[in-house]
């Protein structure tokens, strides 16, 4: 089993910022990809970015320059900064690892989201 906790979700004004966290614990070898997804009210779960075991990323258009994805491979962690948030990008995020696990099985596992509000 692999457990995947979210945190640093909240509040937070237009044009402020938030530091989001993904802890990835258990039966973990290695993990390869680890990304955030992000999911509105009445929309489908979407991807924000995505960050390789040799750190490329990869950004969704609209975030592009205001979201940075880091990971810090020896936590098993993987972090997002959001800067310059808008309204628009008030939704549930979640993480996601992609998990090589010491049995030899490799699945997805995901987090179960941090809710992020962007109002004035």
């Amino acid at each position: 089993q692999v457990q995947l906790v979210e945190s640093g979700g909240g509040l937070v004004q237009p044009g402020g910022s938030l530091r989001l966290t993904c802890a990835a614990s258990g039966s973990i070898f290695l993990i390869d990809n680890m990304g955030w997804y992000c999911q509105a009210p009445g929309k489908q779960r979407e991807l924000v970015a995505i960050i390789t075991s040799g750190d490329r990323t990869t950004y969704a258009e609209s975030v592009k320059g205001r979201f940075t994805i880091s990971r810090d491979n020896a936590k098993n962690t993987v972090y997002l900064q959001m800067n310059s948030l808008k309204p628009e990008d008030t939704a549930v995020y979640y993480c996601l690892a992609d998990v090589i696990e010491h049995s030899g099985r490799r699945r997805n596992w995901w987090g179960k989201g941090t809710l992020v509000t962007v109002s004035s």
